[in-house]
């Protein structure tokens, strides 16, 4: 049994579990997974042996547990500063944070609007105009991190991410790139390049053969 174990729900559909999975997973660190199936009767009453909120994701570290994605990204680069889950430089590493903290308070339309259901392929479902400007709003941040600092950085390390290499701040942003390829949404290049390289991550693409074999299905969810 490792030392760490994360509790989380259906893959299919919970974003927040997403983030704290490739945050772990980036770590490099041996973990047990605890999948809890949501919006079922027994959910919450199964969710608070493990969290104290009643809600996934729970990151459990021998004594400590640490509960809400952002939390535990932060966490995770506080305990495995070799991972580098945060960028390099003190500008870099505001631009992050704020970017992380957006993502972790806003674009409730395009939470409403587009769920995440990874197995899935809805083409034909057009975005809200509140989901869309959701959406402006997300690829100009993607944008700007790269200009920024993901194509100086890549000149050095090779890097395909915001940041250059991989940060929390992609954990934060990859549920955005499975309802992307969900919902067909159109990207510019900088921004289906950023995407692409998301998704072709071993984690990412662990996490969505996973999700392809779930047997749970929620009719309607906002995760």
């Amino acid at each position: 049994m490792a030392d760490i174990t994360l509790v989380i729900g259906n893959k299919n559909y919970s974003s927040w579990s997403l983030r704290a999975y490739l945050a772990l997973a980036h770590a490099g660190v041996p973990f047990d997974e605890i999948v809890i199936p949501l919006k079922e009767p027994g959910t919450r009453a199964t969710i608070l042996k493990y969290s104290p909120s009643g809600t996934v994701p729970v990151l459990k570290h021998g004594a400590v547990t640490v509960w809400d994605s952002l939390a535990i990204a932060e966490y995770l680069a506080d305990a495995f500063p070799a991972s580098r889950l945060r960028p390099e430089t003190l500008e870099a590493r505001a631009l992050a944070r704020s970017i992380c903290a957006e993502m972790h308070s806003g674009f409730a339309a395009l939470r409403s609007a587009l769920p995440m259901n990874v197995r899935s392929s809805f083409p034909q479902r057009k975005p809200t105009q509140e989901a869309q400007a959701d959406i402006s709003r997300i690829a100009a941040i993607w944008r700007d991190c790269r200009k920024r600092f993901g194509e100086a950085a890549s000149e050095s390390s090779g890097g395909p991410f915001l940041f250059g290499h991989f940060t929390a701040a992609d954990a934060m942003y990859a549920p955005v790139v499975s309802r992307f390829r969900t919902y067909r949404i159109e990207l510019d290049e900088v921004c289906r390049a950023y995407a692409d390289a998301v998704w072709a991550l071993p984690a990412m693409q662990a996490w969505a053969v996973a999700a392809a074999n779930e047997p749970m299905v929620i009719e309607s969810c906002e995760f």
